[in-house]
């Protein structure tokens, strides 16, 4: 006696597509991951050690002219509102270190100057944000100026960083499986 199957081929729908991290293969609902190309990338990105992948240079620029901006227009708006001169002369004072280090920061060759100067301008208008709202008290301009200029603060010292220092190499301890 012989038996007869019968065999029925269910076509299903299969994706192949490849992502930074690897190829990728769908049926369906099952996922499965290229996990060999997945361990080669990995090992060889492993070799750059500390480097800061956030191309910082090329915002340093921007950066600096936009807070220049923000300081221009609040010293102007304050001078406008109140009549401060001393606002008045925090702004353009301000806005003309952030333009030199605008300027600076576009070039490769004084890039790390540029970074220099708007780290101590940032650090200038933090410590004068800083002593602003201690001998006021009062949260309005000085706090939002503040966090705004220990943000910029932040990114200048990770720009400096970045330029300035050396990618670091740090050797594979252990061989990937």
């Amino acid at each position: 006696m012989s038996s007869l199957a019968l065999t029925l081929r269910i076509s299903s729908v299969v994706s192949v597509r490849n992502t930074k991290l690897g190829r990728s293969v769908s049926d369906g609902g099952r996922n499965w991951s290229g996990l060999t190309k997945l361990s080669e990338k990995s090992k060889r990105r492993r070799g750059y050690g500390l480097c800061c992948k956030a191309e910082l240079s090329e915002l340093a620029p921007a950066v600096s002219a936009a807070y220049g901006a923000l300081l221009l227009g609040g010293g102007l708006f304050a001078y406008s509102k109140s009549g401060s001169k001393g606002s008045l002369f925090g702004g353009l004072t301000g806005s003309v270190l952030m333009a030199s280090a605008y300027f600076l920061t576009k070039s490769p060759e004084t890039k790390v100057l540029g970074d220099t100067v708007g780290l101590g301008a940032a650090f200038l208008f933090s410590s004068v944000f800083g002593y602003r709202l201690a001998s006021t008290r009062k949260p309005v301009p000085a706090g939002p100026l503040l966090l705004l200029s220990i943000s910029m603060l932040t990114f200048f010292v990770m720009a400096y960083m970045h330029d300035s220092l050396p990618a670091v190499s740090v050797p594979d301890p252990l061989p990937l499986p």
